[in-house]
């Protein structure tokens, strides 16, 4: 049957590669809607190829300039906006996939909308569990969802874990823990002084993935791996102490299971998203994505390393979070999308970004998650005060 999808966030980098992998399959899927924030052109571009039924944008101004465009390429496609519109477009009838691909806080009332809706929910906006995993998670058991993960760890784990039969899940039985391996970003190597001075371009410049700016920052900070640690803790109902982090700067093991008998399973690839969202879009089948296979002759060596914490205290951070459990990830991811984007402004140096989200955790009391309103109140007040807190740092010299 074919997978008609929703795709939220389609501009990204999640976005635009599940349309290269859904173009190479065109029986097998279609698409019915895409979203985008900003970015029209591309938005567009999209929807001269794929057809979509609905377009989604930011606001009523985005949407006017949309619809004007498709009108004169003669294309009928319904421009909608706002955040009410992703809800009904992750919760149509019409559709079967979603793939949830918007960066942030912003993407959790629409993917959480799809999972009320039992969708096929194809995940990549971590940002969800995060704020509200418990709650997130029994929604969507409830409405009988099926959750894939699309990032590249959580989907490596996802493969080595065996299937429960019949279902669109997976079983931890026997699992020891779960190794999430990262890069180390652009800065692993470098001089712990000298953190203070990077620039925004240099925290961006990832040494093995192309990705948006704020996830390149989150990569040099690590504080990407720390939301990561959380989701998969909750997307594998694994606790934390058996959750470890490995740093693998050739991002070729893209994530492992260590098994009670002391075996290890490891997922490997060459790091290209097609991938992992080959894998979720097909799953339980296989399906090409377009990325080559590896020649490990080539590669040579894989080497791998403790984390510092001393240079990435964001780690530490979002594993603090996830035993405070409650709002504390959302207070975490709060604070530090204030930090992020202060940073890529060059209002506040990059060893900031911890220095807020720590304080941030520090001043907030943590309540329980118990209703999306509950976790949104939270992250209303933890921007507030990162915000606050950003104001009163000064600003790093430009150079």
């Amino acid at each position: 049957m074919t997978q008609r999808l929703s795709i939220l966030g389609s501009t990204g980098s999640i976005g635009v590669s599940t349309l290269d992998v859904v173009g190479r399959h065109p029986d097998r899927f279609s698409v019915y809607a895409l979203s985008a924030h900003r970015n029209l052109d591309r938005l567009f571009e999209q929807c001269v190829v794929h057809r979509p039924a609905v377009a989604v944008v930011a606001d009523a101004d985005g949407a006017r300039l949309l619809a004007a465009r498709l009108a004169d390429a003669d294309l009928k496609i319904d421009v909608t906006y706002g955040p009410q519109a992703l809800v009904e477009i992750a919760q149509a009838t019409e559709v079967t996939t979603v793939v949830a691909a918007i960066v942030g806080a912003a993407g959790l009332p629409s993917t959480l909308a799809a999972a009320r809706a039992g969708k096929r929910v194809l995940l990549a906006n971590k940002e969800s569990l995060v704020l509200s995993g418990a709650l997130f998670m029994a929604t969507a058991e409830r409405a009988g969802a099926t959750l894939l993960p699309l990032d590249s760890e959580h989907n490596a784990i996802f493969q080595c874990l065996p299937q429960v039969a019949g279902e669109h899940r997976v079983s931890t039985r026997g699992v020891d823990k779960l190794v999430l391996t990262a890069s180390g970003g652009p800065f692993r190597e470098r001089d712990l002084a000298s953190l203070e001075n990077v620039t925004p371009n240099e925290a961006c410049a990832h040494p093995n993935w192309v990705m948006g700016r704020k996830i390149s920052v989150d990569s040099a900070s690590m504080m990407n791996k720390g939301l990561e640690v959380i989701e998969a803790h909750w997307l594998f109902n694994v606790p934390p102490e058996r959750i470890e982090v490995l740093i693998h700067p050739q991002s070729v093991i893209h994530s492992m299971v260590t098994y009670a008998d002391g075996s290890t399973l490891a997922q490997l690839g060459n790091p290209d998203m097609r991938t992992p969202i080959a894998h979720a879009l097909s799953f339980p089948d296989r399906v090409t994505s377009g990325v080559a296979g590896l020649n490990l002759t080539e590669i040579g060596k894989l080497t791998f390393e403790a984390p510092d914490l001393r240079r990435f205290p964001c780690l530490r951070l979002a594993f603090d979070a996830l035993h405070r459990g409650g709002t504390a990830g959302a207070l975490l991811n709060a604070a530090n999308e204030i930090a992020v984007a202060a940073f890529l402004e060059r209002r506040i140096r990059f060893t900031a970004i911890a220095q807020v989200v720590e304080r941030v955790l520090d001043a907030i009391a943590v309540g329980e998650a118990t209703s999306l309103e509950v976790v949104l109140e939270a992250d209303r007040r933890a921007r507030e005060l990162a915000a606050g807190i950003v104001a009163k740092m000064p600003a790093p010299a430009l150079s």
